[in-house]
C-alpha cells in the first residue's frame, strides 16, 4: 500500500470516528447543561440531573446492539459498507435532536422522543468504533500497529474539543436564555454538515487486505456472534474488562465533573468548558504517547496496564484536587485525561488482536461497547448520587476499584503472539 493510501485510511478512521463522537459529546453536553432542565422538570435540580444523565445511558445500552448488528455486516460483506451505514445512522439521530419539542411543548413524548434518538445514537456509535480500528490495523505496516490504531482513538478528542469549542462560542455569544431556548439545538444540526463530509471520504474507500485474504481462506461465517461466543468467549470477556477503565475515566472527567462543577461548585459554564477544553489537549497527547511506547518499548497490553496504576492513583486525588480551586480542578482533569490517553489509545490494537480476521469487527464491536455500558453508561448516574449522598471522595473511589478490575484483567489476558501485524503475503 502507497503512502497516499495509508493516509487516505488514516484520515477516513480519524475523521469518521471524530464525527461520530463530535456527536455523541455534544449530547453529553447538553445534558449536563440543560436537558434536565428542558426535557425533565423537577423542583430539584439534583433530580433533573440525574434524569439528563440517565438518557445518557440509552446510548449505552444501544451500543452493544449496534455492536451485534453491524459487526455481523462487517465480518460478513466487509469494513467499508458497514462503516458508511453506520455513521448514517448515528448522523440522522443527532440531527433531529435538533428539532425536538421541550417537555412543556409536547410533555411526556419530549423526553420519550429523546430517549429513541438516544437510542439511534448509540446503535450507529455500536458499529463505529470496531470497524474504524480495523480500519486502520488492519492496513498498519509492520511495526505501526497501535499508532495506526491510535488514529480513530485521536478522533476522541477532536470530536470532543468540535463539540465543547463549539458549546464555549455559543454560551459565550448568547444569553442564558437564549442558549436555553435555542441555542443548544445549532451543534445538533451542524452534525448533518459533518457526516456528509464523513460519508464523502469513507465512500472513496477500499476493503481492507486482511478481509480479503481472510474470505479466500474461507467463507464468512454464518453468523459472527455465535462464532465469536463460541470460539473466543475468555478473550470476549478479558478484552471488555480490560477496555472498562478509560469509559468509567472520561466520563468522570467529563460529563459527571461539567454537571457537578457548574451546580455544585459553582463554576461558570464558560470556565468549567474552558478547563475542559485544555485539559482535553493532554488526552491527545496521552494517547500518541501511549501508541509510540506499545510500538517501540512494550506492548498494548503493558502500556493499558501502567495506565490503569496511574488512574487508581488519582481516584484518592479527586476530592482533594477539584475542592482546591480551579487551579486544582483544572491540573486534576489535565492528569485524568492525560492518564486516559494510556487506557484508551493503545485499545485501538490491542482488542482487534484479540480475535481472527472473521470474526475482528464483531470481536472488538462487542468488547469495546459492552465495556462502555459497564464504564460510561451508568457513571455519570452513579456518580451523581456517590457525590449527592458523600461528596467527591465515593466518586474517586468507585473510578479507583473499576479502574483495578481493569488491571486485574490486563494482567490475566495473556497476550496473542499470533497477532496478526502484517497483511498476508506482503
Amino acid at each position: 500500500m502507497s503512502i497516499r493510501q495509508h493516509r487516505r485510511v488514516l484520515l477516513a478512521s480519524f475523521v469518521g470516528t471524530g464525527i461520530e463522537f463530535y456527536d455523541f459529546y455534544i449530547y453529553a453536553t447538553a445534558a449536563s447543561l440543560v436537558f434536565g432542565e428542558l426535557f425533565f422538570p423537577s423542583h430539584d435540580p439534583a433530580l433533573q440531573q440525574m434524569a439528563a444523565f440517565a438518557t445518557l445511558a440509552v446510548a449505552f445500552f444501544a451500543r452493544p446492539v449496534g455492536a451485534a448488528f453491524f459487526g455481523h455486516f462487517g465480518d460478513r460483506i466487509g469494513r467499508k459498507s458497514t462503516l458508511v451505514a453506520s455513521l448514517l445512522t448515528m448522523g440522522v439521530s443527532t440531527t433531529l435532536i435538533a428539532f425536538l419539542p421541550t417537555y412543556a411543548m409536547a410533555g411526556w413524548l419530549a423526553p420519550l422522543a429523546l430517549c429513541l434518538l438516544r437510542f439511534g445514537q448509540g446503535f450507529g456509535l455500536g458499529g463505529e468504533w470496531g470497524g474504524a480500528a480495523l480500519l486502520a490495523v488492519e492496513n498498519a505496516p509492520p511495526g505501526w500497529r497501535a499508532r495506526f490504531g491510535s488514529a480513530p482513538q485521536m478522533g476522541a478528542p477532536a470530536g470532543f474539543i468540535a463539540a465543547n469549542g463549539l458549546f464555549l462560542i455559543l454560551i459565550a455569544v448568547l444569553t442564558p436564555e437564549q442558549f436555553r431556548d435555542w441555542g443548544w439545538r445549532l451543534p445538533f444540526i451542524i452534525s448533518a454538515l459533518l457526516v456528509a463530509l464523513g460519508l464523502w471520504i469513507r465512500l472513496k474507500l477500499t476493503e481492507t487486505p486482511e478481509f480479503a485474504a481472510s474470505l479466500e481462506e474461507a467463507p464468512p461465517p454464518k453468523v459472527p456472534l455465535a462464532e465469536l461466543v463460541r470460539n473466543h468467549g475468555a478473550m470476549l470477556v478479558g478484552g471488555t474488562i480490560g477496555a472498562v477503565a478509560c469509559f468509567v475515566t472520561y466520563y468522570i472527567g467529563t460529563a459527571f465533573l461539567l454537571g457537578y462543577g457548574t451546580k455544585s461548585l459553582g463554576f461558570t459554564m464558560q470556565q468549567f468548558l474552558t478547563m475542559q477544553l485544555g485539559a482535553i489537549l493532554f488526552m491527545a497527547v496521552g494517547i500518541y504517547l501511549a501508541a509510540w511506547l506499545a510500538d517501540r518499548r512494550y506492548d498494548e497490553r503493558r502500556v493499558l496496564a501502567g495506565g490503569c496504576v496511574a488512574t487508581i492513583v488519582l481516584g484518592f486525588l479527586i476530592a482533594p484536587m477539584i475542592g482546591s480551586g480551579m487551579a486544582g480542578t483544572f491540573a486534576f482533569l489535565a492528569l485524568s485525561l492525560f492518564a486516559m490517553g494510556f487506557v484508551y489509545g493503545p485499545l485501538g490494537a490491542w482488542l482487534p488482536g484479540l480475535f481472527p480476521p472473521r470474526v475482528r469487527y464483531t470481536g472488538a464491536s462487542m468488547t469495546f461497547n459492552i465495556a462502555g455500558v459497564l464504564g460510561g453508561g451508568l457513571t455519570p448516574l452513579i456518580a451523581q448520587g456517590l457525590a449527592i449522598r458523600g461528596g467527591l471522595a465515593p466518586v474517586g473511589l468507585y473510578l479507583s476499584i473499576a479502574t483495578a478490575l481493569s488491571l486485574v484483567a490486563l494482567l490475566m489476558l495473556k497476550p496473542k503472539p499470533a497477532a496478526p501485524v502484517v497483511i498476508e503475503g506482503v
